[in-house]
């Protein structure tokens, strides 16, 4: 199970899709972006799913290479396992500093800290009998701390993960996973949306991917005030609409 919040200025809000994607040569996927042809988050016909997210980096540091979004589509477009996609992501020119979260349908899950120069592999960790990797605006590894140039000034990243690592797994265990994890990125067990004293930094959307089966649970909006609608696409084109209907 996938979660994640989208959190942007909410000019972007106008332009974020969620789109299909089904190239001659690569894997078909769904794609949610704020910018049409690359994106922030997405989940392909093999049940893997790639994330990013944005680390500040300082101007000057900054490469050619992929940035975060580019890298997100590319890996969705070409791999089918967390392993596969781990090799790709190894072997690409960075651009600048961010995140990438890869998680395929049969629990292999890893975090990825990029930096334009160093790349960390950050592997889940052993929770409550499960399995958690979380990712946020910053860098949680001790190694690339100092590349992480916002300094702390990072809409509560720390605190976000903490949230995510001590009551994911606990709360998830015996209980509807799906709706759990829709209290999670609510803010019901912590700070996770609450951007009231933000004006310029909103949940744009919120996201939920179920990775066996190919279904998708969306909150268009803060999911405090949204409802998460179920997206049904990509699990009819790659396994049928009956099956869907079950």
């Amino acid at each position: 199970m996938y979660g994640r919040n989208n959190d942007l200025p909410p000019y972007l809000k106008n332009g974020s899709s969620s789109e299909i994607y089904a190239p001659e040569n690569g894997n078909r996927f769904n794609l949610t972006t704020s910018s049409f042809i690359n994106g922030e988050e997405g989940l392909n016909e093999h049940g893997l799913a790639v994330a990013m997210t944005f680390v500040l980096t300082e101007l000057g540091k900054i490469k050619a290479g992929f940035n975060s979004c580019f890298t997100v589509r590319y890996l969705l477009e070409k791999a089918n396992t967390t392993e596969q996609a781990l090799n790709l992501l190894m072997q690409l020119p960075i651009a600048s500093n961010y995140n990438i979260l890869i998680a395929d349908k049969s629990g292999k899950m890893v975090v990825v800290e990029c930096t334009p120069n160093i790349k960390k592999i950050r592997e889940a960790k052993s929770v409550d009998d499960g399995y958690l990797v979380c990712t946020v605006n910053s860098f949680i590894s001790d190694e690339l701390k100092p590349y992480d140039f916002a300094k702390g000034d990072d809409y509560h990243s720390y605190t976000r993960y903490s949230v995510v690592m001590d009551n994911c797994i606990k709360n998830v265990k015996n209980a509807d996973p799906v709706v759990e994890t829709q209290k999670l990125l609510k803010g019901e067990y912590g700070f996770m949306c609450q951007y009231d004293d933000e004006p310029d930094f909103e949940t744009v959307w919120s996201s939920i991917f179920d990775l066996s089966n190919l279904m998708i649970y969306r909150a268009e909006g803060d999911p405090r005030r949204k409802k998460f609608i179920t997206d049904i696409r990509l699990h009819n084109i790659v396994l049928g609409r009956k099956d869907a209907e079950k």
